[in-house]
């Protein structure tokens, strides 16, 4: 049965591939064909009234008439929808509501139409089936799956469901996975983190595990509660286990942590998905890079970070972009968003095929003195240094410290590591060279001594999670920001600060 089903599934995966490669091949084609039906389809929408999309005829036409929007510009129009309002941003109502935690806003609540969410879905299996074509190894699917998530209970909000993204998506999951499905849905209902992440445990150790996907985090903090009560690496307690799907955050900075957890290599398929829709995925797990889906309820503009804050930004459309640019991304779907800026930035490493890597958050950076360091800056700077001292770190964020009872001001780092470095003052010299390449204007700024470099506090073991937990947002899709502007985070650190170095 076991060959069978692997057959049936490498036959799936290459009739899906074909496919796929019909909008792989014409991006620029069928992105303009979903321009023109969300635009079609939603002319006599609240929205598209007030905006006149019966008179939009062209791509510019739009990005005159329809300014870039946010959570809090789409706010009157989703608060209609929440009190039972039909076709206001999409034709009828939407199918769910996803509950997002918002830094400016609350709570967000993000709608998913019935026309949305099959990509929601579809973005998942097609990753697991490029992954089939590409390795020609299908063996996953013999043995069983566990996907961490949050709670598939959801709440009734004037017939609209409402919940967290991977708490509707737990509802979907096909019927010829439901066999080898983990956790338990008893589990999986679960509130408390901590409790489910127990209970997942105790499911799954003794269990033929061959897929397991995740946010990095939570991957994390599963795999040490399995060694912890085993005293087994979860390569051994699992020896069937042949890849990992990741999303939600970087991959990069958890990488070592990870490997080291698991005591062997494994195949990792990062995805890159988001309540707005299912953007991205490594369509090929030799290679970094995601493939954006163009063909899948989304119409893509792109506004240079340089833009970013000006009244009238430049919009890019995919045929505009440059490589090796960042880009904050802008997504029209089919669920009803438009020209909405998600607050995440992209870079493009490939335009045959068109894919991305994500380098941070459009309100998540350090810039108190002019040097705008982001996310993929710091990512790339903390693994350069973990490879050049054999430390492994847990989890860090950075802040700047402005007025430093002396000296000149600097960039602290709050670390929590593993496996703690030699020497903690050549891991901060190795580490500042390393953001000093990446980010030129940090490098002037610290020749030209208006900063002094950068400043590690060690966080104590669980340190992290410990405040996760503090604020009430450890687990869900909560995710610890990697750089602030300000010292709001940090100073609630400060009591997790190790004295001693």
């Amino acid at each position: 049965m076991g060959f069978l089903k692997k057959k049936i599934a490498q036959g799936w995966a290459s009739m899906h591939i074909k496919n796929e490669n019909k909008w792989i091949n014409n991006p620029v084609k069928v992105q303009n064909y979903w321009f023109q039906k969300l635009i079609r389809e939603s002319q006599h929408t609240n929205f598209g009234n007030d905006f006149s999309f019966a008179q939009i005829q062209s791509i510019s036409d739009f990005q005159n008439q329809v300014p870039v929007q946010n959570y809090e510009s789409l706010k009157p129009y989703i608060e209609k929808i929440k009190s039972g309002h039909t076709n206001i941003l999409w034709p009828k109502k939407p199918l769910y509501f996803a509950k997002t935690s918002g830094t400016t806003s609350g709570t967000k609540y993000i709608p998913i139409s019935k026309e949305s969410m099959p990509f929601h879905i579809e973005g998942a299996k097609s990753a697991l089936l490029h992954y089939i074509y590409r390795k020609r190894n299908p063996n996953f699917i013999n043995g069983k799956m566990i996907f961490l998530q949050g709670s598939p209970v959801l709440e009734n909000n004037h017939g609209i469901m409402t919940g967290r993204l991977s708490g509707i998506s737990a509802h979907f999951v096909p019927k010829y996975l439901q066999y080898n499905r983990m956790p338990s849905w008893k589990t999986n209902c679960i509130e408390d983190w901590e409790t489910k992440v127990d209970k997942i445990v105790e499911e799954t150790i003794s269990q033929n595990m061959t897929l397991i996907s995740g946010i990095p985090p939570w991957l994390v903090m599963y795999f040490e509660k399995l060694i912890v009560k085993s005293g087994k690496s979860v390569g051994d307690i699992f020896p069937n286990l042949q890849v990992l799907v990741t999303g939600g955050v970087s991959y990069k900075p958890y990488e070592e942590k990870i490997y080291e957890l698991i005591g062997r290599k494994l195949d990792i398929i990062q995805t890159y998905p988001a309540s707005e829709g299912f953007i991205a995925f490594q369509e090929d797990v030799d290679r970094d890079g995601l493939l954006l889906m163009l063909n899948h309820g989304i119409f893509y503009e792109f506004i240079p970070t340089e833009e970013l804050g000006k009244s009238n930004p430049k919009r890019l459309t995919l045929e505009q972009v440059e490589l090796d640019t960042d880009y904050a991304i802008i997504l029209t779907t089919n669920a009803g968003l438009w020209a909405y800026e998600i607050g995440d930035t992209v870079r493009f490493i490939s335009k045959n095929p068109y894919k991305i890597i994500v380098t941070g958050r459009t309100k998540h950076f350090t810039s108190a003195f002019g040097e705008h360091v982001i996310s993929f800056e710091v990512e790339e700077s903390i693994k350069e240094t973990m490879e050049s001292t054999g430390c492994i770190v847990q989890e860090f964020t950075l802040a700047p410290q402005v007025n430093p009872l002396e000296g000149l001001p600097y960039h602290e780092w709050f670390i929590e590591f593993e496996k703690p470095p030699v020497s903690i003052s050549e891991f901060e010299f190795i580490l500042d060279n390393a953001l000093r390449k990446r980010n030129t204007y940090y490098n002037d700024l610290i020749s030209g001594a208006i900063l002094r470099p950068l400043k590690v506090s060690m966080i104590k073991k669980n340190g992290f999670n410990d405040y996760m937990k503090e604020i009430g947002k450890l687990g869900g899709q909560n995710k610890l920001p990697r750089l602030s502007n300000d010292r709001a985070i940090v100073d609630r650190l400060e009591k997790y600060v190790l004295k001693t170095l």
